[in-house]
C-alpha cells in the first residue's frame, strides 16, 4: 500500500524541523515546499542522508511546485514571515495574508480531500482565511496555536515547582496572541489543583509569562521566532490525525456556536482523528473565566474585520 503523503508548505526553519521529525518518526512520506529554489531540496537532500541513521524508511522530496504535492492527505502550512523583536502577531497580517491566499488556492486545486493543520500567523485569521479560500468543511481545517500555548504553561509551572512537566496538565483557551486564556482552574500536577500549590501572586506571573513566552523568544533570538516548539506541537496534530489516534488537544477550531460564538477560529478543546477534527469539547467557564475568553473572541473578530478576500 502507499505511504501517506504529507505536504508541507515553507521550508523555514518550522518547516526544516518538521520534514526532519515527520520523516524520522515515519509518519508518512514527505514533500517539502517552499518558493525559493533550492532551499527545500537542499534540506530534503540533508535530512535525507540522515534518515538511514535513525532507521527510517520514509521518503522525502523538495519542490518549488505545488504540482508535487498532489494528492496529500496532509497539508502543515508553515509558509509567511516570521516575527521580530517588537511585532506582535498581529503586525504579520497584511505581510502573510497574500501568501496564505495562494497556498490556500494551490492546496483546493491540487488536494481537494487533504486535512490541512495552519501554523502561519496571526494563526486564528490564517486558519480562517485557508478555510474560506478553499471551502473545505471545518473538519478539514485545523489550527496549531492551544498545544503549543498550553505546553509553555505546563513548562513554566513545572520549573517553578521543580516537578516534571509531563505530570502538569494545563489547558489555554482562546486567540492565539495576547488575549489568550490559561485557564489556571483547569491546571493540575498529578490531580492536585495548582492553586494549592502556588500562590496567586506566582500564578498570575506564570499566566503573563505564557501570554508573551512567544515575543520573549523573539526577543532573544532577535533573528526569528520559536521554531522547534512549534513544530513539535503540529506533529503531535498530524500523528494523532494519521494514526487516528482520537488525542483530545488544544487546537484552533472552527465555532458553530460553540463557547457562544460562530464564524471564527479559536482555540479549544478537540478531538483530533483520521476525520480531521472530530469533536468540540466544551468546558465550564467561570464568570472571570468567560469574560477573558469573550475579550479574546472580540479582537479575533477585529483581525477578521481587517481581512479581505
Amino acid at each position: 500500500m502507499a505511504n501517506v503523503k504529507i505536504s508541507l508548505i515553507g521550508a523555514g526553519n518550522i518547516g526544516g524541523v518538521l520534514a526532519h521529525q515527520a520523516a524520522a518518526r515515519e509518519l508518512g512520506d514527505v514533500v517539502l515546499f517552499d518558493v525559493v529554489a533550492g532551499l527545500p531540496q537542499g534540506k530534503a537532500l540533508d535530512i535525507s542522508h540522515g534518515l538511514p541513521v535513525c532507521g527510517s524508511s520514509a521518503r522525502i522530496s523538495g519542490t518549488n511546485d505545488y504540482a508535487d504535492t498532489a494528492n496529500s492527505d496532509l497539508y502543515i502550512v508553515t509558509a509567511g514571515l516570521a516575527r521580530k523583536p517588537g511585532m506582535s502577531r498581529d503586525d504579520l497580517l497584511s505581510k502573510n495574508l497574500s501568501i496564505m491566499k495562494d497556498v490556500a488556492g494551490n492546496i483546493k486545486q491540487h488536494s481537494p480531500n487533504a486535512i490541512v493543520i495552519v501554523v502561519s500567523n496571526p494563526l486564528d485569521a490564517m486558519v480562517w482565511t485557508m478555510k474560506e479560500i478553499t471551502g473545505f468543511p471545518r473538519e478539514r481545517v485545523v489550527g496549531m496555536a492551544g498545544i503549543l500555548d498550553s505546553a509553555r504553561f505546563q513548562y513554566f509551572v513545572a520549573d517553578a515547582l521543580g516537578v516534571s512537566p509531563c505530570d502538569v496538565i494545563a489547558l489555554v483557551l482562546g486567540g492565539h496572541g495576547d488575549t489568550m486564556v490559561p485557564l489556571r482552574r483547569y491546571c493540575s500536577v498529578s490531580g492536585v489543583p495548582l492553586q494549592k500549590l502556588m500562590d496567586d501572586a506566582t500564578i498570575d506571573a506564570i499566566v503573563k509569562r505564557v501570554q508573551g513566552a512567544g515575543g520573549e523568544v523573539v526577543g532573544l533570538l532577535k533573528t526569528g521566532s520559536a521554531f522547534v516548539s512549534p513544530a513539535e506541537s503540529a506533529l503531535q496534530m498530524a500523528e494523532s490525525i494519521l494514526r487516528d489516534q482520537k488525542r483530545v488537544l488544544p487546537c484552533a477550531a472552527y465555532l458553530e456556536g460553540e463557547y457562544g460564538s460562530s464564524g471564527i477560529y479559536m482555540g479549544v478543546p478537540v478531538q483530533l482523528g483520521a476525520g480531521g477534527v472530530e469533536k468540540i469539547l466544551e468546558l465550564d467557564l467561570d464568570a472571570a473565566e468567560q469574560a477573558m475568553l469573550d475579550k479574546s473572541i472580540e479582537h479575533v473578530k477585529t483581525l477578521l474585520g481587517e481581512i479581505e478576500l
